[in-house]
């Protein structure tokens, strides 16, 4: 069994919300665990593990690139908030989106590019740009979607300039139908994604380890209930309508109306555009999305001063 440390303990506490004694409690129960901790508390009803997921805790900025049929989007990290707000910065990720772009979102390609202006690959310039503006910078990750007959329909938030800003997302909308309702109807889409933050388009595309490990946390947290097997069955099936609502774009209610479902709001689209839609995929980088920045002891620091 993993030793359980102080550190592990704090570990659990920032990832599931709970309190202190409970992830203690947690860990012994599950070996040491952090993943397993983590279901063990929310089949307890003491955490919400879920909803604390993906913590966004660097900085830099998220970008979109589109060209006819095919877009991309690139999420470029610094140390600090105030880079991001330096046009020389901008215009990096700026370009660093088309070139994404350019490499059909492979990462090993985007770096081995030739940067703009000659002056070396990608990595090249990106190891010029740390020294000139004297931050640690890392290109983290890119992406990219297509679609062979439709549009591809972008948005961002906290826009720093044009296709620029704190959260990008990129949406593929199949259809013969009109153009301008199609990509009308398709930026709405894109800023439901970044509110709604679904984690597949449908229930069929969700990651199958996913939909196991909720099935199994909601079977636990049924079964203690004490009723009987086939009512379990019922009320987990309940649970992962539920859970579908969440997770799948199509299931959500679109944020533009508060009431009615996606599916049906595609539907609908398809009938105004004069050809039916198809929602083939999106992307949705978030700023620092994962990444835990170090927090300091300020009292500690201060302390430490003091004695100094």
């Amino acid at each position: 069994m993993a030793e359980i440390t102080a550190a592990l303990v704090k570990e659990l506490r920032e990832k599931s919300g709970a309190g202190m004694m409970d992830c203690k409690k947690a860990l012994s129960e599950n070996g040491g665990d952090l993943e397993q901790a983590v279901d063990w508390l929310r089949t307890k009803g003491l955490a919400a593990a879920a909803k604390k997921a993906g913590r966004v805790a660097a900085e830099g900025l998220v970008a979109v690139a589109v060209d006819g049929n095919k877009g991309a989007v690139v999420e470029v990290n610094s140390e600090t908030d105030f880079v991001s707000r330096n046009e020389q910065f901008q215009g990096f990720v700026s370009d660093i989106a088309g070139l994404a772009l350019a490499a059909d979102g492979d990462m090993d390609k985007l770096l081995a590019a030739d940067f703009p202006g000659g002056k070396g690959t990608v990595a090249d310039q990106l190891t010029d740009m740390i020294a000139t503006i004297g931050e640690n910078m890392t290109i983290r990750r890119c992406d990219a979607l297509t679609v062979s007959n439709g549009v591809l329909a972008t948005y961002v938030h906290n826009a720093m300039a044009d296709g620029i800003g704190k959260i990008a997302v990129l949406v593929g909308l199949e259809s013969d139908g009109d153009k301008g309702k199609l990509e009308t109807f398709g930026k709405q889409v894109a800023m439901h994604v970044a509110a709604a933050k679904p984690q597949a388009v449908s229930r069929d595309d969700l990651d199958p380890e996913i939909l196991e490990r909720e099935r199994a946390v909601l079977s636990e947290q049924a079964r203690e209930s004490g009723k009987p097997e086939e009512i379990i069955e019922k009320m987990v099936e309940g649970r992962l309508r539920k859970f579908y609502e969440e997770v799948c774009l199509l299931d959500q209610t679109f944020v533009m109306d508060g009431e009615t479902q996606v599916a049906k709001a595609v539907e609908a689209a398809g009938k105004d555009a004069g050809g039916a839609i198809s929602i083939n995929g999106f992307k949705i980088f978030v700023l620092g999305e994962g990444i835990e920045k170090e927090e300091g002891d300020f009292a500690a620091e201060v302390a430490a001063a003091a004695g100094s």
